[in-house]
């Protein structure tokens, strides 16, 4: 049988538990805690008393049914302006497949303002249902006021997979949620897959500076929080003869938070969305000069594409940080990308392998680059790159 008591000797009356709680579920009177009826025995309480005076006690038997009791999968929906991610697009796919194998739902949640349009689009990419809170004060990403929003969310529906993108959103949200919580979370996965008798989540992410490939699995603690680089899954062709549940969703929005968000400035660098890129003309230390990364801007300019680089390149001043791929930077996949000068470091490949067609440039034709390659080209960058231009400008007109 479970039970949480205080223990009277220990408690100081700090009431550093009462803000833990989610439920409103203590009291501190008389420099003593309480603990109410309306007690869930979720636990968060425990950890943040300083002087160990609240005891919880779980039987395996009680833990199991807890855990029991979270189901289905959840994808985070991040969007700007009401336009949504690709991330969360692509990993409705990828849910879609986790929740069939699961014989659960697939779900999204939406947080925003005027997220309609958003909400028929997630089920069009296969959401079963989609949770929306949609208000005003919602409008702008805030990490405190979604974190609080969402923890409600899953408190009340307990799901037993909730996936988000490792984009700058999810790397400050998912966080913060998984803490508040108090759940597991594997960031950067790279794959997902369900353990066919636990039927638990195995995690897989890179290790080790690349070096190693881990699978971490959550199997005490529910729900099982995973992030997921952006194009490293693939999407579901949308169908808008779907049909799903958008429920707008009742929660207590959070009003005094310790960081307001003002405004947001799009700078000059966010143009370079190489997420998105269908294609993407990459260069390394190979070009020999940071002048000629001009080459590199040319032919992504004459292919409708953007500029990527190594880390080498950027390390050395020769582009910004933006522009970086791998794994220290963006993951990207696009339908071509061109590898001008790059040698192929494990860290790059993270962040390539999974393009459609890689077109590698580089003199050392036993660089690693060409064991990934579509196609290989052995020869100075310098030299081929101008020809491809010069060819593409005369078949484009």
């Amino acid at each position: 049988m479970a039970e949480i008591r205080i223990i009277e000797d220990k408690c100081v009356g700090c009431k550093l538990c009462v803000p833990a709680c989610p439920y409103d579920a203590i009291k501190v009177e008389n420099k003593m805690a309480e603990i109410l009826p309306n007690c869930v025995l979720c636990g968060l309480c425990v950890p943040a008393c300083k002087f160990d005076a609240i005891d919880l006690t779980k039987d395996d038997a009680d833990e199991k049914s807890d855990l029991d009791s979270y189901t289905g999968v959840w994808v985070f929906g991040e969007q700007k302006g009401g336009i949504l991610a690709g991330v969360g697009l692509e990993l409705l796919g990828e849910g879609r497949r986790l929740a069939d194998e699961l014989g659960e739902e697939l779900s999204a949640v939406l947080i925003g303002e005027n997220v309609g349009d958003a909400a028929k689009q997630m089920v069009a990419g296969g959401a079963d249902n989609v949770y929306v809170v949609d208000h005003e004060s919602l409008k702008l990403f805030n990490d405190e006021s979604y974190a609080d929003v969402f923890v409600q969310l899953i408190q009340k529906h307990k799901p037993e997979i909730v996936l988000m993108g490792a984009s700058t959103y999810g790397r400050s949200l998912a966080p913060r949620i998984s803490s508040r919580i108090n759940t597991g979370l594997t960031a950067d996965c790279t794959k997902l897959e369900i353990d066919p008798e636990k039927k638990i989540l195995m995690q897989t992410r890179p290790a080790f500076g690349g070096n190693l490939m881990a699978t971490i699995i959550c199997p005490n603690h529910r729900p099982q929080m995973s992030t997921v680089r952006p194009k490293v899954m693939k999407p579901l062709e949308p169908d808008f003869s779907r049909t799903g549940n958008i429920v707008a969703e009742d929660v207590t929005i959070p009003q005094n938070l310790s960081v307001k968000v003002v405004d947001v400035v799009s700078e000059l660098t966010e143009t370079v969305n190489l997420t998105e890129a269908d294609i993407i003309v990459s260069g390394g230390r190979g070009l020999g000069d940071p002048k000629n990364f001009e080459l590199l801007h040319e032919l992504a300019m004459l292919l409708g594409g953007a500029v990527g680089s190594s880390r080498a390149a950027v390390d050395a001043e020769w582009i910004s940080y933006s522009h970086q791929v791998g794994q220290t930077g963006k993951t990207v996949g696009p339908k071509v990308y061109f590898a001008c000068g790059i040698s192929g470091a494990i860290q790059h490949l993270a962040g390539m392998s999974s393009s459609d067609t890689i077109i590698a440039i580089n003199k050392n034709p036993d660089a690693p680059i060409f064991k990934i390659a579509t196609f290989g080209i052995v020869g100075d960058v310098l030299q081929v790159v101008p020809e491809l231009i010069k060819e593409f400008k005369a078949r484009l007109g």
